[in-house]
């Protein structure tokens, strides 16, 4: 088959399209045949790109974990899909990813693509999406009425957690550069904050959740903003600065089968919408990988 590989550490200057052997499923896995994925700029810099769980190496790795295609090949131990099956989900991450024609994936790890959306989009949904519910409503504990700040709000996981927060009955206070005003205020965000041009807890009164894709300072200067009781949320890294009464979490996404598939229930009624901010064919997964930190919303690959 043909996919996406990378035999070294070094950045999105390694990705080779080169011919690659069928992979492997294993006991509860499903094989799916890739129509579209997509990934995050910093992928090739996690452990599990070049190691698997047992610290061995594992290169030449493939990229790109968040994957839409047709189940084509289902293994002892699976239960709940079908050869045929339209699926989206995500792959482990100390596996090989989607940027190629065929991947194997745990078969717990995806879920039913809804007729009505499109493989790009459902490929822009599994790894923003279940960041955004679990950052909102796991960790964040968001409810109706609330004031929830969300760092980022131009990028895949913001424009989702904008929509959602807002769907949710909270508002909406965005920030990020000044270009993606009008993307928040689309997605629902009532209040944006340019943070090119102010600081944000200058202009913003406390709020009972912050939401940070970013990190570095802003992430520091966040604690500062939440209530007595609320919670600094985030993906970047521990906050350094805990909330005086409240909560500072830092977590890394979960699969997670039933808030996939009510994520797919949402976008397939209109309810949420992923941002698709550019889509490549396989052939320019390097070019994808290195003009990824330009693109306001999701990049995808379509095989």
């Amino acid at each position: 088959m043909r996919a996406v590989r990378i035999h070294k550490p070094g950045g999105s200057e390694g990705l080779l399209l080169e011919e690659a052997p069928l992979p492997h499923a294993a006991t509860g896995d499903v094989v799916v045949k890739v129509h579209a994925a997509s990934f995050v700029p910093d992928e090739l810099e996690w452990p599990g790109t070049w190691v698997d769980r047992a610290g061995r190496d594992r290169t030449p790795s493939i990229p790109a974990h968040e994957v839409a295609g047709v189940v084509s090949e289902v293994r002892y131990g699976t239960s709940g899909l079908a050869v045929g099956d339209r699926v989206f989900g995500l792959t482990d991450w100390h596996r090989d990813g989607a940027a190629a024609e065929y991947v194997a994936v745990e078969a717990r790890n995806l879920a039913l693509m809804p007729e009505a959306l499109s493989h790009v989009q459902a490929a822009a949904l599994p790894l923003a999406g279940l960041t955004a519910w679990q950052g909102l409503f796991v960790h964040g504990g968001l409810e109706p009425g609330q004031r929830v700040v969300i760092h980022g709000a131009g990028g895949g996981t913001g424009t989702l957690a904008v929509q959602l927060a807002r769907e949710a009955g909270a508002h909406v206070i965005a920030t990020g550069r000044g270009r993606a005003a009008g993307v928040a205020a689309e997605m629902g965000a009532q209040t944006f904050v340019d943070l090119e041009r102010e600081r944000f807890e200058d202009v913003v009164e406390p709020v009972d959740l912050v939401f940070d894709t970013i990190g570095g300072e802003l992430l520091e200067r966040s604690a500062g903003k939440v209530k007595p009781g609320g919670a600094l949320v985030s993906i970047t890294a521990p906050p350094p600065v805990r909330p005086e009464g409240g909560r500072a979490v830092f977590f890394i996404v979960e699969p997670d089968r039933d808030q996939l598939a009510e994520l797919g229930r949402r976008a397939e009624s209109g309810r949420l919408r992923p941002h698709v901010g550019a889509v490549h064919p396989l052939a320019e997964a390097r070019e994808a990988f290195q003009g990824k930190r330009g693109v306001l919303g999701k990049v995808v690959l379509e095989i």
